[in-house]
């Protein structure tokens, strides 16, 4: 691994319910880390001389803003910079987000990120909460920048004239694999899925970790859990040629996946994400350590 970043998830739960979701939150889900928990993540974070930022993210993280303060707090006492992931519910007015965001003017890294699209509020709202807060953000001097997924689409390729892909920027995996529609999109066999696209797993470069402990470099994949062993000892044991997902995965892509466990899976998927998604549903009962937690898969 050459790690630069963790992102703790300090909640799953969030004020939306986004059809896209990858950790399918939600107001009543479960898995909240106490500030006790966070402190002793950070601790060993900060031992890595290559680790140099952590982000505050979830789920969304000001839900708990207490704990969410002083980790950031505590983060920055260590050395390290903060980055936040946000959806910016809290913008009511800019005077109000002004209040919300202030306490971290000097705390964060910029830039402060906040989605604002479709899935985050409605069509007839005539400013956003999400742009009350990216005001409050400009008026503190503070840079942030908006996070934007739209709905899935098949568009032309540019890069390849008269052939089209799926637009949009939604990943199928999480909750989209259940709730973005897909049938009316360009889709592929599966056997054409040979690699990764987002995640270079022999060279880790950040990992999530939540309220379980779990590390992992994508949503559901896990390699290793920091309520069992420390963060140097799962760095300094990571074998992805050793891991049952990861292996078939850096050899083939998702269409290896399906190969090696001869999963009922040959058929046709809208990307990457979504082959392997549907893949690794089926195997977690035969590898829940290396597949987890079940709310990554909506159990």
């Amino acid at each position: 691994m050459e790690l630069k970043e963790i992102h703790l998830l300090l909640t799953y739960r969030c004020t939306y319910e986004c059809d896209h979701c990858f950790v399918w939150s939600s107001p009543n889900a479960n898995g909240t880390m106490k500030l006790a928990q966070v402190k002793r993540y950070i601790d060993q974070a900060a031992k890595f001389d290559s680790i140099n930022k952590i982000y505050l993210e979830g789920g969304e993280p000001f839900m708990y803003y207490p704990i969410m303060l002083e980790s950031a707090k505590y983060v920055r006492k260590q050395g390290l910079e903060v980055g936040v992931v946000s959806n910016g519910y809290y913008g009511t007015s800019v005077e109000d987000a002004v209040e919300w965001l202030k306490p971290f003017k000097e705390l964060i890294a910029p830039p402060l990120f906040i989605s604002d699209d479709g899935y985050h509020s409605s069509d007839s709202e005539e400013r956003t909460p999400a742009d009350y807060a990216v005001a409050a953000a400009e008026h503190l001097g503070m840079n942030a920048a908006t996070i934007c997924i739209d709905p899935p689409s098949v568009i032309e390729d540019e890069r390849n004239p008269g052939e089209a892909i799926v637009g949009g920027g939604v990943r199928f995996r999480g909750r989209a694999v259940e709730k973005v529609g897909s049938d009316e999109l360009l889709k592929q066999s599966w056997d054409s899925f040979t690699s990764c696209p987002d995640e270079d797993f022999d060279k880790i470069g950040r990992l999530h970790l939540d309220a379980n402990g779990n590390l992992y470099p994508c949503q559901g994949v896990v390699v290793g859990n920091m309520e069992s062993n420390s963060l140097a000892e799962i760095v300094e044991q990571y074998d992805p040629q050793a891991h049952p997902i990861i292996a078939p995965i850096c050899s083939g892509g998702p269409a290896e996946l399906v190969r090696k466990y001869n999963l009922p899976l040959k058929d046709q998927y809208v990307d990457a994400c979504h082959l392997c998604y549907l893949a690794r549903k089926m195997l977690r009962s035969q590898y829940p350590e290396h597949l987890a937690p079940p709310q990554v898969y909506g159990e």
